[in-house]
């Protein structure tokens, strides 16, 4: 019987693997096949996200419009993506320069993007602007940008596309958000602040538009890290907080977030959080018993850093 079940065993091991490779492969197949056709606008598509994003749509047939801050970035961009892909089955790019810090250009830039077809079919709001610093070494006209990038920028241009899109009673909007966005820590309070008002946002916006047929989605990374960047060797340390940290900041690759961005738009969820374990059980901690997770942030808040911007 024991010699038996050895041999057994590793069969049902290599089945099930085998299924769950056949069903990623299917539902990936599916997803790209319910984008065909549709008209997908992507902001910040220069972004190493924004780019990942791109690419997962173009090849999947839709009709995408890059919105980006710089048009030779985008050109870069559309070279790269028509050299990849196969003319026949994927439709011309098109590049509409946005910038979402100059908020009084953005409805010249909404009329331009629904003249390139006539409707939209999903919007994807993906640009970011990071800061890290204490709070009292953050200007408010830093505050501002911060507020103007990751807040007033998205929900000008989802205003603007949505009678479209109510009309029509279809459309979805997709709001690539972070897990800043439900838990806040020290030294991003600007960067939190906009995430927070964006979740909000579109949290509120969902149950106004689901009578139209229109469906809102966020997801939501803890971090999306670069290309390149690796996480740090690990190392013993003493600090709670310092751990935390680490576990939480260790973000998705790019990529794997395009792909469930993806996902989310062929089966239209609602929310989706990109987090390990670790950032999980923070949620739940801030949730349920606050007062340990003040102690544990605030234990941990010792050394003061620079001012460190970040644009993605």
């Amino acid at each position: 019987m024991g010699y038996t079940a050895v041999l057994v065993l590793p069969i049902l091991v290599a089945i099930a693997a085998g299924v769950y490779y056949l069903y990623t492969e299917i539902t990936r197949l599916m997803s790209k096949s319910a984008v065909r056709n549709k008209v997908v606008v992507i902001t910040d598509a220069v972004s190493g996200m924004g780019k990942e994003c791109s690419r997962v749509f173009h090849t999947g047939g839709a009709r995408v419009i890059l919105c980006g801050k710089s048009w030779e970035k985008l050109e870069t961009l559309y070279d790269t993506l028509s050299s990849a892909a196969d003319p026949s089955v994927t439709f011309t790019p098109k590049l509409v320069v946005l910038d979402f810090s100059d908020i009084d250009a953005i409805p010249d830039v909404t009329r331009e993007i629904l003249e390139c077809y006539g409707c939209v079919d999903v919007l994807i709001s993906n640009a970011s602007m990071k800061v890290k610093a204490p709070v009292q070494n953050v200007s408010l006209e830093l505050d501002k940008r911060i507020m103007d990038t990751n807040y007033f920028g998205p929900i000008t241009l989802t205003k603007g596309l949505l009678p479209s899109m109510i009309s029509r009673r279809s459309g979805q909007l997709v709001l690539v958000n972070s897990i800043q966005g439900r838990l806040g820590v020290p030294f991003r309070t600007a960067y939190a602040a906009s995430k927070h008002a964006a979740q909000a946002f579109f949290d509120c916006l969902r149950a106004e538009v689901e009578e139209f047929g229109i469906s809102v989605s966020t997801v939501s990374p803890t971090f999306i890290r670069s290309y390149h960047q690796q996480p740090e060797p690990h190392n013993t340390e003493k600090c709670i907080w310092k751990f935390f940290f680490r576990k939480l900041a260790h973000g998705v690759h790019p990529e794997e977030v395009a792909d469930e961005v993806l996902r989310t738009v062929n089966r239209k969820k609602k929310e989706v959080l990109m987090a390990n374990p670790i950032a999980r059980a923070a949620l739940y901690i801030r949730s349920f018993l606050p007062g340990l997770f003040f102690a544990v942030v605030a234990a941990g808040v010792k050394d003061i850093p620079l001012v460190e911007e970040d644009t993605q």
